[in-house]
């Protein structure tokens, strides 16, 4: 996928094999006007910035991509909503869908994994945010499992996805050498595929454990039979707590922005 020239060279822009109608970006800490610690593109209206300076920020990436981005109120839930150019920002979700042009879906991140998706067709996006709740879910169904049944969910004709013609892509996220967690973590994702024990491994504080979280991910995507995933591969360039200039990270800095990673129809 090619960047569009009005862009920042900063922010990162997916090399995934969408359609040429798929847009797709994801924003860095580039770019924006917010003072520190929030400096300098946060988008996110519930941190504690300046809501001036966010309204601000929002306007130079809507600018930026010729298309409007829909903020949502993530609560680290499955819930999905189908966007349209009318949905309010602030419509509470963890997972957004739409088929319109010039509807951006956008997921907002400082250690989550935002993951974008569009098919072969170029005939829909959706993005999801997947921080390790979301994604462990209920009963093995979490957020990424919501998504892949609400492809379909709009199309009385098509009664069952096609995972073979879904591509992903996985953002940049807090990575497997810096994510600890507790054993309730680990206990969460093994109990509905205990070959999600792979993903962890024993940190340096006794009890607690290194979570892979883009490879937990990907085996959830690989389960639903989703194959073609790009992005995040778990090195230390995609993880935002390693990476203070060009990411924000809550666990890292407590108070911090929000990045966004949006996908389109142009």
């Amino acid at each position: 996928m090619s960047a569009p020239a009005h862009l920042h060279p900063d922010w990162l822009i997916p090399q995934w094999p969408a359609p040429a109608r798929v847009r797709a970006v994801c924003t860095t800490r580039a770019g924006g006007r917010s003072q520190p610690p929030y400096d300098s593109l946060n988008l996110g209206d519930h941190v504690g910035d300046d809501i001036l300076a966010v309204g601000a920020n929002r306007a130079v990436l809507h600018d930026a991509m010729a298309a409007r981005p829909v903020f949502l109120s993530q609560v680290h839930g499955s819930g999905v909503v189908a966007l349209d150019g009318h949905t309010a920002h602030g419509t509470q979700a963890d997972a957004c869908f739409t088929r319109e042009r010039g509807v951006a879906c956008t997921i907002m991140v400082a250690d989550c994994l935002p993951v974008l998706f569009t098919d072969t067709q170029g005939s829909f996006v959706a993005a999801a945010h997947a921080g390790w709740r979301g994604l462990a879910g209920q009963g093995g169904s979490g957020v990424l499992e919501s998504v892949f049944k609400h492809f379909w969910a709009e199309d009385a004709d098509l009664h069952a996805p096609d995972a073979t013609k879904i591509i992903a892509w996985l953002g940049p996220c807090i990575g497997p050498e810096a994510f600890e967690v507790g054993p309730e973590v680990k206990a969460a994702f093994e109990a509905h595929d205990p070959r999600a024990a792979a993903c962890f491994r024993p940190a340096s504080t006794a009890g607690k454990w290194l979570a892979d979280l883009p490879a937990l991910a990907r085996q959830r995507l690989a389960a639903l039979g989703i194959s073609q995933v790009s992005g995040n591969d778990g090195s230390r360039t995609w993880c935002t707590l390693s990476n203070p200039s060009r990411f924000f990270s809550h666990r890292r800095d407590g108070v911090s922005g929000r990045m966004a990673a949006c996908v389109w129809l142009a």
